[in-house]
């Protein structure tokens, strides 16, 4: 059970070591200017492998679980799936379902792991494998990996970083408790943290907060909601940032070597890769050739 980018890494390496039964996804959603209807990645990957494919909007249909039982799963692999598994569904396989979940727990429990670890200015993250139960990530763990987080890493180089040490460790830690050399070990409640669901309207800068804050926030929301800045009544999307010296009113735009910066209480944003409305992301002194309100 997985969605994005960061499950077709655990689907493609799990398909490599065991026999995959099936795969349940979200269903296709519309995507891009047209909205066409856009498969989940793992949906293209699980076909790609010839696997059967269900798309179910509610995981609780009684046809859903009718169609897992018919399975008879040894386990149930879960990476962002994005969907609370109900009860009967957690006891259904033989060795439980098994979370794949990245952060080091307990740090970091919840739908926006990465993206949390990078706003927060996190040094260290990681994966950890857990036997899941009725709670938010607070199952009991089998494994976990530390992995760094670079100065410069955005949410999605880190998330791919994350999902090969996620697929390689799942495969090491199935074999290792199927043979009973491992066992699920209760987590610790200390140094609990929750990353909660990132919402549209977190992308928008306020440049009332410090620049370092405003830089992590850039690469935190590189794929989505992609920070953004209000132009009067247009908004200018930022994907690359970086820390300068300076001051001036929080708000204020200047020009520091022909790139568009922004002040903020502690610091200066600059605006490295922008996209203006209707057209293609552009480095920002490309940008301020043609700027007329900067």
């Amino acid at each position: 059970m997985g969605s994005s980018d960061f499950s077709v890494s655990i689907l493609e390496e799990l398909a490599c070591h065991y026999d995959v039964s099936g795969v349940i996804t979200q269903p296709d959603k519309p995507a891009g200017r047209g909205k066409h209807l856009t498969p989940p990645p793992v949906k293209i990957a699980a076909q790609r492998l010839g696997l059967q494919v269900l798309q179910p909007e509610k995981l609780k249909a009684p046809e859903i679980f009718e169609q897992l039982v018919n399975w008879a799963p040894d386990f149930i692999i879960v990476a962002a799936y994005g969907k609370i598994l109900q009860q009967n569904v957690l006891d259904l396989p033989r060795f439980g379902c098994i979370n794949v979940h990245a952060s080091y727990l307990p740090r970091w429990r919840g739908a926006s792991p990465i993206q949390m670890a990078i706003l927060n200015g996190d040094a260290i993250t990681g994966v950890t494998i857990m036997v899941m139960d009725a709670g938010i990530d607070t199952g009991a763990i089998l494994t976990q990996q530390v992995v760094p987080i670079d100065p410069d890493e955005d949410a999605l180089s880190l998330s791919i970083k994350l999902a090969k040490v996620g697929g390689l460790l799942l495969v090491q830690t199935l074999d290792k408790y199927l043979s009973g050399s491992i066992h699920p070990i209760p987590q610790s409640e200390e140094g609990t943290t929750y990353a909660t669901m990132i919402r549209k309207e977190d992308g928008i800068l306020d440049f009332t907060q410090p620049a370092t804050m405003l830089e992590r926030k850039v690469r935190a929301f590189i794929e989505w909601p992609v920070a953004s800045m209000n132009l009067g009544e247009e908004m200018l999307k930022i994907r690359k940032a970086k820390v300068i010296s300076g001051a001036g009113e929080p708000g204020s735009r200047v020009i520091v070597d022909r790139f568009p910066c922004v002040n903020t209480p502690d610091g200066r944003l600059m605006l490295l890769e922008v996209k203006p409305a209707g057209k293609n992301w552009m480095s920002g002194a490309d940008y301020l050739r043609g700027a007329r309100n900067w």
